[in-house]
């Protein structure tokens, strides 16, 4: 795999870690990988990350784009993309329970060799039935994800990012 798309190293001891003091320990990888470990960052944004409804995953979405953008402003790369990943997964969250009432996605417990590891592990998928009020707040966190997706900035620190840091 290409050197810069290097997956998020979770071998790391993250509770004892402060990446905006060992930012060169921090690695992008794909997705969503590593949002609910690097600190300070989690701290900082978990707070406000809720999709229960439109006006709930609104008030989250903008508070959270917002901590984006202070990042921004101190070129904080972590903090930028660490939100971007709490607006992506508010997307994903709210996504999964607009297809899936009770957020289980798939039938049956997942394997103890499979726990922490994402997909199906041979288990059938449960059912859709669309809610859409979820659907709302998923649309919702998608906007704010795409506008932090594509800002021009975040692109730019994030490309110099992995040039440096791999």
């Amino acid at each position: 795999m290409p050197e810069n798309d290097r997956a998020f190293n979770y071998d790391l001891d993250y509770r004892n870690l402060n990446l905006r003091e060992q930012p060169e320990l921090y690695r992008v990888g794909r997705g969503e990988m590593g949002v609910l470990l690097v600190q300070p960052y989690k701290s900082e944004i978990l707070p406000y990350w809720r999709f229960k409804t439109p006006e709930i995953a609104s008030e989250s979405s903008e508070k959270i784009y917002q901590l984006f953008l202070e990042y921004k402003e101190k070129r904080d790369f972590i903090g930028m993309d660490m939100a971007r990943k709490f607006l992506q997964m508010g997307y994903t969250r709210s996504r999964r329970y607009a297809n899936h009432r009770t957020g289980q996605k798939y039938d049956g417990p997942v394997p103890d060799e499979q726990k922490g590891r994402s997909g199906a592990h041979g288990r059938d998928q449960l059912p859709r039935n669309e809610d859409p009020v979820k659907a709302k707040s998923a649309r919702i966190f998608y906007g704010k994800y795409l506008q932090a997706r594509e800002d021009e900035q975040y692109k730019k620190l994030k490309k110099e990012w992995q040039q440096t840091y791999g």
